[in-house]
């Protein structure tokens, strides 16, 4: 990683959990501050959700881990670019919105 690098998470329980503290520590990685109650402006959880919502919509549905992990691995490969490019495109309309609205809740 470069020097400059710093890991986002949304502050979530599971992001916060001891085991993790202890991981990013070992690894010398520094998290971000990101204030409770943040509007979650990351594309990557919609990617995630997008990438939720194919899963969900196979069938047969994955039964196991093996499984599980080949749909993932097919569905990320799979994954139409023009959403991911839209996605990271929008980052900066969203943001204004936000400043916009000042600090309120946004439709992201």
């Amino acid at each position: 990683m470069v020097a400059e690098f710093r890991f986002m998470d949304d502050n979530a329980r599971p992001h916060r959990a001891n085991i993790v503290d202890e991981y990013l520590q070992s690894e010398d990685i520094t998290r971000m501050d990101w204030p409770a109650y943040s509007p979650d402006l990351n594309p990557i959880e919609h990617v995630w959700d997008m990438l939720g919502r194919r899963i969900a919509a196979r069938q047969p549905p994955p039964t196991g881990l093996l499984e599980l992990r080949r749909a993932l691995l097919d569905e990320w490969c799979n994954f139409p670019q023009n959403q991911i490019d839209n996605l990271i495109f929008s980052v900066p309309r969203r943001c204004k919105d936000y400043i916009a609205s000042s600090g309120r809740h946004t439709p992201y």
